[in-house]
Parts: C-alpha cells; structure tokens; sequence
C-alpha cells in the first residue's frame, strides 16, 4: 500500500499488518490466541513511501525500517526517508550481494550501488508547492484501456 505518514498515525495495512491511530479494544488483542492481532510497537512517527518502503520510529527511540532490495545491515534512519519526500530526490548505498552458479561450482561476492527513490509506477505522486510529496492517488484505467490521472 503507496502513503505517506509523518507525525501522526493514520490506517496503513498490508496483507500482515496494519498502523492505526489509536489503540484496539483489548478483547482484540492477544499474541498466544489464534485469529487474535499482535502489538509489535507503538509508533511515534512513520514514513511509506511504497509497498514494502518505509521507515517507523517506536516510542522507545528504536528505528525500523524495509526497503525492498536493500540488505537489512544498511544504516538507514528517518532523516534518510523524509529526505526522499521532495521531488526527484534519491539515497544511494553500497552493500555487498552474493552471486551463485551452483552448475559452474562458483560463488561472486559483488560490490553493488543501490538507488532508493520514490516512483510513480503504481500511483500518481501528489507534491504540495514545496515539491514536498504529500499524497498519492490511484491510476485509473477506462474501458478504452487509458490511463487516467
């Protein structure tokens, strides 16, 4: 799910999660039964920029972040992603992917720059006169197959 959140907790979700503004009836929640939702973290800000791209910060100060593609070890904090916010902006980093050809019985540890960016391939990007982006909105798609924005 595309969105932006900074400073305030919205619904987000996804197939196994959901970030919600305020707490859940307590008949809801419980890790031990099966069907029951979770607490994982209270948030105190958090950042989506694209499915499986985004940055949460806990109230304990702790910073979890995913980047589709990007190796977990790589220091990433919320300054990085509210950066990604404006317009044509991107992070680049270095990290380190093993290559495998079990037929040849070789391995390639491969130095590799990765480019983290928003893009407006699943939706159309929404920036306020900053070039700050603050929203998104779906393409929708006519009978006749046009993209409409």
């Amino acid at each position: 799910m595309d969105g932006i959140i900074i400073n305030k907790l919205c619904d987000k979700r996804s197939t196994d999660s959901a970030y919600i503004n305020k707490p859940l009836p307590s008949e809801m929640v419980n890790s031990k039964i099966l069907g029951k939702m979770k607490l994982e973290n209270v948030l105190t800000d958090a950042i989506f920029l694209a499915p499986k791209v985004y940055c949460l910060l806990t109230e304990d100060g702790k910073v979890i972040h995913k980047v589709k593609g990007l190796n977990h070890n790589i220091d990433l904090n919320l300054n990085d992603f509210e950066q990604l916010l404006y317009k044509d902006s991107f992070i680049q980093k270095l990290q380190t992917k093993w290559s495998k050809n079990l037929s040849d019985g070789h391995i390639r540890v491969l130095n590799q720059l990765y480019t983290i960016k928003i893009t407006d391939n699943k939706r159309k990007l929404i920036y306020d006169q900053n070039n700050k982006l603050i929203g998104t909105t779906p393409y929708i798609i006519d009978k006749d197959k046009t993209v409409n924005t």
